[in-house]
């Protein structure tokens, strides 16, 4: 018996499939073991030594494969082809020598890009020793991200209260989401304007013709900036003779775009099936892993995490065939297409994200598939053919026109463009983020000398805008650009900007929060070398050059180490006067953006002789009056109300407070405010004001004094019981919005709205709880979606709990990773996660694929007891950190 380890129970099962009785396939759940999130957990002082730990599911995995080895003829380390998956055969195989079980058995490790039958046999044949520079760079990285986060987030708490963490890359994308708010602050809008002239040729044929000139001289867009001058153009135009002056037609090819990279796919997935990073992988990892069509279990696309967009020959060769057979031999291009990687510090080592079978059709396999997962499949089989499909053929048409009034020469141009042969076209076009489509019209057949007829002239008002913000996908694309992070981190690391309540996402693009602005600010005024994008980019690259064997990885954290030290020792005797100083200047567009009327924006509204400047308090960061506690001035740091009024005396020296209005009902004043466990809405002073917390997920800056007074409403009632006839209220509790009946309370899904909450809801959600629907424990009320029966028997269903979505089979309980999604979910995930439950008896199991389960027998025994998270595929580190008087977490994230 031959000994297979893998990470994941997906990957496991779809491999056991290929390889027969042969062989056991069992996962290590991703990693085993990891730095404890604490100080001391790597050493500088001693040569950089890393102490590791296993718990948890850990020691249960490692467990079961020291079982599993004892009685195999051979162990087979089989994770995945990159860094990250070398470190995790490394960690089996150090966890496995600790344990002394190996005995002279011999130890393999093998790749394969694609979980096929074929694949996987060729890898088998081909088997080599652990990579070590691989995990040389693995262990740089981990110390890396360990040693920022465990030393520069205690200088954030200490002198920045309120901000949460820092890391390596995590802080240099939030750089960019802050420098581009910056950008945006900072702009001054330029009025200009368009003049625009429908001309009619000969056969009556319109078109439109922009001026570019006049009396010789060019006009570029903004030339034009006011009204009188557009009038006197119009003016002009309006009487001016118009003649054909030149027409130039020029052939252009459009040629196709390389195969999928992890961020072009990500970018894609956003722009087009509107998916997050963090999704697309969750996905994309699903489909690598294995899918069952038509009885066979087989991965339908190759690895996803890579840099490099070459293809092996065979599927190129098998594009071809697809091409021709698809679409005719016209769209297939005489020679094969090559592709190379154009982004800084890319490594190429594996192919790119392409379908494991291109003659697969996406129609195919679709009824096999959940919706996203046929969505994204689509995606990267039109992506992979149209890569080798010919370049579209195009004529493009410009025209300059001669315009003549009195001793004037005006000129006009107009441009468009035909597509002569499609190609590529046919199947698939690339979106873009923040660009118009530069698709130009067709225009009539015309010739030099040709006169034209006025039909009418337009001068269109038109004003600059500001760069916009980043979306997810841009902000990939830029980070990429940049060499920031590597294909594994982009989707974890907005992931951690959002937890970390740095950014937030409005109408799809990422908007920095204020204790985002101000720790970008900090680090930029105090760690500036290590917030450069630069600075960031090198590292990186040096950390390839360890993972290729040209530079040893401990001398280059000497280097990092030793001048980072040094750094952090400039700011012990740094005071918060210092601090808030190199804020106030660094933020000012922001903090003190300027006033209508001109005047300065840091006097002080209310007393009229103060200065504004940024203040630090226990809830945060806000703005206040340098004459306090004489006037009592405050607003938060982002939302200035009108005119510069805020709160003078309703705030009552407390930071953050946002006037919304008054209650018609009371004539109370209606306030937003930050308090110790988030923004709440208060209705009036004294000593018991009434207050409502806000739901999760509703920004405070969204909040209006509609939406406020409808909060302050709350608990109301919504409906009258069926059967009792008693009130059903919904209301906020502790534990978030709920319905309520008698002593019966039910929670309310994330999907529904508290303030718009109806009565056949709220009905459903507590005849469901009192029919004994919802989470074990019975914390939930909402009903089970039925997933089917499980193989052993009993019904399966997925259920959504208080602390999250589970699927649930008679006694057992398991908690859903966030890789799955409960509308989604499959019968076949579902008894994966139980199986797991069930063989951990009662403990869980959590890795790189970010399974994991817990028991509420377990939770029962011990109230103590917490449920490890999964260690899980990225970059950065997720340590919890001990500063004075408070515990946060340092995270890279």
């Amino acid at each position: 018996m031959k000994l297979l380890v893998v990470e994941s129970p997906a990957k496991a099962k779809t491999i056991n499939k290929y390889l027969g009785s042969d062989y056991e396939v069992i996962a290590s759940f991703g990693h085993i073991r990891d730095l404890p999130a604490k100080d001391g957990s790597v050493e500088p002082e001693n040569d950089f030594t890393m102490k590791w730990e296993i718990e948890g599911r850990g020691a249960k995995q490692v467990a079961e494969i020291a079982r599993a080895v004892k009685g195999a003829e051979k162990l087979i380390l089989a994770t995945d082809p990159d860094r990250e998956g070398e470190a995790i055969s490394w960690h089996v195989l150090e966890a496995l020598n600790q344990k002394k079980v190996l005995k002279g058995i011999p130890v393999e490790r093998v790749t394969f890009n694609a979980v096929t039958k074929d694949a996987v046999q060729k890898a088998l044949a081909n088997p080599r020793a652990i990579d070590q520079a691989l995990v040389d760079a693995y262990l740089a990285r981990r110390a890396l991200d360990y040693l920022v986060g465990f030393t520069l987030s205690p200088v954030l708490w200490r002198k920045l209260p309120g901000a949460r963490s820092a890391g390596r890359v995590q802080s240099v994308a939030l750089r960019l989401v802050c420098d581009r708010e910056r950008e945006i602050e900072a702009f001054r809008a330029r009025e200009y304007w368009s003049l625009v002239a429908t001309l009619a040729t000969e056969s009556g044929q319109t078109f439109e013709a922009r001026l570019v000139g006049a009396d010789g001289k060019k006009i570029t867009r903004l030339d034009i900036g006011n009204g009188e001058e557009a009038k006197a153009f119009k003016e002009a135009l309006e009487t001016a003779l118009f003649t054909v002056a030149e027409v130039e037609a020029k052939p252009v090819k459009r040629h196709p775009y390389p195969p999928f990279q992890t961020s072009t796919l990500q970018q894609e997935a956003s722009r087009k099936l509107g998916l997050a990073p963090a999704r697309t992988m969750q996905l994309a990892q699903r489909l690598y892993e294995g899918v069952d069509i038509g009885g066979e279990t087989v991965g339908l696309i190759t690895y996803m995490r890579t840099d490099g967009v070459d293809m092996d020959g065979s599927a190129i060769a098998a594009a071809r065939r697809v091409i021709g057979k698809e679409f005719g031999d016209r769209y297939v291009p005489n020679v094969p297409r090559k592709y190379t990687v154009k982004a800084k510090n890319a490594q190429e080592a594996h192919e790119a994200i392409r379908p494991t079978d291109l003659g697969r059709l996406p129609a195919m396999v679709a009824r096999q598939l959940e919706p996203e997962q046929a969505k994204l499949y689509e995606l990267i089989w039109k992506r992979t053919i149209a890569s080798q499909m010919e370049s579209a053929e195009m004529e493009r048409t410009t025209v300059d026109i001669a315009a003549k009034v009195g001793g004037r020469n005006l000129d006009l141009r107009a441009s468009g463009q035909v597509v002569l042969f499609d190609g590529f076209l046919t199947l698939y076009q690339e979106s873009r983020d923040d660009e118009e489509d530069e698709d130009s019209k067709k225009l009539p057949a015309m010739k030099g000398g040709d006169k034209l007829e006025k039909r009418s002239i337009a001068a269109d008002q038109h004003f600059t805008e500001p760069p916009p913000r980043y979306s997810e996908a841009s902000l990939v694309k830029r980070m990429e650009e940049l060499g920031i992070g590597r294909p594994s981190t982009y989707a974890a690391t907005l992931s951690t900007l959002r937890d970390r309540e740095y950014v937030r996402i409005d109408k799809k693009r990422l908007v920095p929060e204020d204790k985002g602005m101000l720790v970008t600010a900090f680090l930029e005024s105090f760690f500036k070398r290590y917030v450069e994008y630069d600075f960031t980019a090198n590292l990186e690259e040096n950390l390839d050059r360890v993972s290729n064997a040209e530079m040893d990885w401990k001398a280059l954290l000497r280097a990092f180490w030793e001048e980072f030290q040094a750094s952090i020792g400039e700011t012990k005797d740094l005071r918060v006067g210092e601090v808030l100083e190199a804020l106030n200047g660094f933020l000012g567009e922001y903090i003190f953006p300027q006033r209508a009327d001109g005047s300065d924006p840091r006097v002080c509204p209310t007393c009229g002789n103060g200065t504004l400047s940024l203040k630090l308090g226990k809830f945060g960061a806000f703005v206040g009056c340098s004459n306090y506690p004489e006037c009592r001035y405050t607003r938060p740091l982002s939302v200035p109300a009108a005119d510069g009024e805020a709160s003078a005396e309703g705030g009552q020296g407390q930071p953050g407070v946002r006037i919304l209005g008054p209650d018609p009902a009371t004539g109370l004043e209606v306030t937003m405010r930050d308090g110790r466990f988030g923004p709440y809405i208060q209705l009036g002073e004294g000593e018991k004001p009434k207050r409502s917390s806000l739901p999760k997920g509703m920004s405070p800056a969204s909040v209006t004094l509609e939406k406020a007074l409808a909060l302050l409403s709350l608990p109301r009632e919504v409906a009258r019981h069926p059967e009792s006839g008693e009130p059903i209220l919904v209301g906020i509790g502790r534990f978030g919005p709920y319905v309520q009946h008698g002593k019966v309370y039910a929670n309310i899904d994330k999907g529904d709205d508290v303030l718009e909450l109806g009565a056949n809801r709220a009905i459903d959600l507590i005849v469901a709880k009192e029919s004994g629907g919802g989470r074990r424990g019975g914390a939930s009320a909402t009903p089970g979606r039925p997933l089917g029966e499980h193989p052993s028997g009993g019904a399966l269903e997925v259920k959504a709990g208080k602390y999250g979505p589970y699927v649930a089979w008679g006694k057992i309980f398991a908690t859903l990773p966030t890789t799955l999604a409960q509308d989604s979910i499959t019968l076949e995930q579902a008894i994966e996660l139980v199986n797991a439950k069930a063989a951990t008896k009662g403990g869980s199991g959590a890795g790189r694929t970010g399974a994991r389960a817990k028991s509420t027998k377990t939770a029962a025994k011990s109230k103590s007891a917490a449920s490890k998270p999964a260690k899980s595929k990225s970059a950065e580190s997720k340590p919890t950190a001990k500063a004075p008087a408070r515990k946060s977490k340092a995270s890279e994230g």
